[in-house]
């Protein structure tokens, strides 16, 4: 089954079309994270499990962000291999948020490590940087056959993005929409190729959609970065479906200080609120 289906079916069986994302920072973690890089690590991979057994039967997905993971070497890595197990395991698609962006025989490795089954990864999904061009992607988009899906990165919302990503008129971004365009352009509802498309951006959205209508949108911005329930209603199709929202900060953490011990019922509560929010936006 194609990633798109998968994905479509994931967000039918749980009722929401909601990604947590997965960015232990160590600062404001409800533990222990002190004594060098392996206890920081240990940390973190308790942490994000935890979090995702709180959450996996609220939400579609989680995006574990690769860099708090590199950050603490060798130890950092293997918890990260550990967390897209478990969540998988528990049944969540995993959208691996690593931005890679390479050509040639480093293009090929950065896609078996991140989305191979036999890999260290084995992710169902990874974000891209398709910076170098349609080249960097061939190695990735073969492993589109083996079910697994890619996100492009198309337009952002951090302010100084439109410099070089353009708009739907032109520019990178607009030739990315194109090619994400045509390799969905034989699916029959979802193709396994999506954009990430900023949550902030409502005034481009409708332009973005009508030129991806088989794209998923990957959706990031929405609570902690300032996006609420009327930005993030026209990533979406008429009928609610084709947009994957993202919350990390929000849900990850309160507004201020640390939750105590019982820090996975206050994050499985902050789940279940943006699961309410997203559904009040899609009505």
């Amino acid at each position: 089954m194609s990633f798109g289906t998968r994905l479509l079916s994931r967000v039918s069986q749980v009722g929401s079309p909601t990604c947590i994302g997965l960015d232990p920072h160590l600062s404001r973690l409800p533990l222990d994270a002190a004594g060098g890089r392996a206890s920081a690590a240990a940390a973190a991979e308790a942490f994000c499990c935890g979090v995702i057994e709180a959450v996996a039967e609220h939400v579609a997905a989680v995006k574990p962000q690769v860099a708090f993971f590199e950050a603490l070497g060798s130890p950092g890595v293997a918890a990260l291999e550990r967390v897209v197990s478990t969540a998988r395991e528990a049944g969540l698609l995993v959208v691996l948020d690593a931005k890679r962006g390479d050509i040639g025989s480093t293009a090929e490795a950065y896609a078996h490590a991140t989305l191979d089954d036999d890999g260290p990864m084995g992710a169902d999904s990874v974000t891209l940087s398709p910076y170098l061009g349609a080249e960097s992607l061939a190695p990735f988009a073969r492993r589109l056959e083996t079910g697994k899906g890619l996100f492009l990165l198309v337009r952002t919302s951090n302010p100084g993005s439109g410099l070089w990503q353009g708009s739907p008129d032109g520019g990178i971004a607009s030739q990315v929409a194109s090619w994400i365009a045509s390799a969905n352009a034989s699916a029959e509802r979802f193709g396994s190729v999506g954009a990430v498309l900023g949550a902030t951006l409502e005034g481009e959205v409708e332009t973005w959609r009508q030129r991806m209508p088989r794209a998923w949108f990957l959706v990031p911005g929405f609570g902690a970065q300032g996006a609420g329930p009327r930005e993030i209603r026209r990533h979406f199709h008429h009928d609610g479906t084709g947009a994957l929202v993202v919350s990390a900060r929000g849900v990850l953490f309160p507004k201020s200080g640390r939750d105590g011990a019982d820090w996975q019922q206050q994050v499985g509560g902050r789940a279940r609120a943006l699961v309410d929010a997203v559904g009040a936006a899609l009505g």
